[in-house]
């Protein structure tokens, strides 16, 4: 059974920035597209960014330009590196292995981390 652990959030002021880490216990990139998601209490879990087998990458509007997400396949462990942070980036985040259908990646997850907390002060 792999296992997805996050690491790398904290706190910083608006305007910084941060590189979330998620590494994973199984050979997990080769067989699933990747994805970083983000919740805020009492706010719905959104998808950050997405990175399939060919790293084909998709990112949610309000990150763009600003977040990329990348992966080690040597180290078997996937990056959002997080770039001009704003007070609306803090929530927990979160990643996850999503079942891939041909070349598209659904929102099935089979894993999923315990998350790592990101806040940004105004």
């Amino acid at each position: 059974q792999a296992q997805l652990v996050e690491s790398g959030g904290g706190s910083v002021q608006a305007g910084g920035s941060l590189r979330l880490s998620c590494e994973n216990s199984g050979r997990l990139f080769s067989s699933y597209c990747m994805g970083w998601f983000r919740q805020a209490p009492g706010k719905e879990r959104e998808g950050v960014a997405l990175i399939d087998g060919d790293d084909y990458v998709n990112y949610d509007d309000t990150v763009k330009g600003r977040f990329t997400i990348s992966k080690n396949s040597a180290k078997n462990v996937l990056y959002l590196q997080m770039n001009s942070l704003k007070p609306e980036d803090s929530a927990m985040y979160y990643c996850a292995a999503l079942r891939q259908y041909g070349s598209s990646c659904s929102y099935e997850y089979d894993y999923w981390g315990q998350g790592t907390q990101v806040t940004v002060s105004a």
